[in-house]
C-alpha cells in the first residue's frame, strides 16, 4: 500500500511538472506582450467632437448638447493603453422659467485605462475602457435663479474603435457612459428636488501617434 502511494505521488508530481513545462512558453509570450519599454512606448494626441446628454432628473431639464475634447495617450503595453484628457460641453437648459439660450457648461478632466486587441494587420483596435474624472458645471447667468454651479465626480465607461492609417494618423469613434456622483446643480429646478442622472456621449476622434 505504501509503495502504491509513493508511486502515485511520483506520478502526480511528474504530471504537474509536465503541465508547468507546457505552460511556460505561453506565459513567456504573455510576459512579452505585457513588457513595458519606455523607449518604444507609442504616445500621441487626439481631438474628439461629439454630442451627448444627461439621463434621469438632470436630463428632464437639459437637452443634448455638443462636446469637444483633447487627450494625450500612451500605449505602454500591446493590449493596454492609458490617456488623460479634458472636455468641454454645452448642455442647453430646457426650462421655460429661465428663458431661451441658457445652459449648463461642463468642464471635465479625467483619466482612462483602455484594453483591446490589434486586428487587420495591427491597423484596427476595438477597445473598452474605465476611468475616473471630475467635472465643473457652470450655469449661465440667466439661469442662476434655479440652477447652480456644481462639482461632480465621474466614472466613465467607454467602448470604441480606432483605425490607424499610415504615418501614425488614426481616426475612430467612441461611446462613453459616465456614472455621475454628487450632482446638485438642478435641485431647486426639479419637482423631485434631485439632479441625479448619468451622462452618455458619442464622439468621433482623430489624432496621431509618434
Amino acid at each position: 500500500m505504501k509503495a502504491r502511494s509513493w508511486m502515485g505521488g511520483v506520478a502526480l508530481v511528474s504530471l504537474c511538472m509536465s503541465g508547468v513545462a507546457l505552460a511556460a512558453p505561453s506565459a513567456e509570450r504573455v510576459a512579452e506582450d505585457l513588457k513595458f519599454n519606455e523607449e518604444t512606448t507609442p504616445v500621441g494626441l487626439d481631438v474628439r467632437l461629439g454630442a451627448g446628454g444627461l439621463a434621469g432628473s438632470g436630463g428632464d431639464v437639459t437637452k443634448v448638447g455638443p462636446m469637444v475634447g483633447i487627450a494625450a495617450g500612451a500605449q505602454p503595453w500591446r493590449f493596454i493603453g492609458v490617456e488623460a484628457g479634458v472636455e468641454g460641453q454645452r448642455l442647453p437648459i430646457d426650462d421655460p422659467r429661465v428663458g431661451e439660450g441658457e445652459a449648463m457648461y461642463r468642464y471635465n478632466v479625467g483619466l482612462l485605462a483602455k484594453a483591446g486587441p490589434l486586428l487587420s494587420q495591427d491597423r484596427l483596435r476595438p477597445y473598452v475602457g474605465v476611468g475616473a474624472g471630475v467635472s465643473y458645471l457652470n450655469a449661465t447667468s440667466g439661469a442662476e435663479s434655479l440652477y447652480r454651479n456644481d462639482f461632480i465626480t465621474e466614472v466613465p465607461l467607454a467602448a470604441g474603435v480606432d483605425y490607424r492609417f499610415g504615418n501614425g494618423i488614426f481616426a475612430g469613434a467612441r461611446a462613453s457612459y459616465r456614472v455621475l456622483f454628487g450632482e446638485e446643480f438642478a435641485d431647486a429646478a426639479t419637482l423631485s428636488g434631485d439632479s441625479g442622472g448619468n451622462l452618455l456621449n458619442i464622439a468621433a476622434t482623430v489624432g496621431g501617434r509618434f
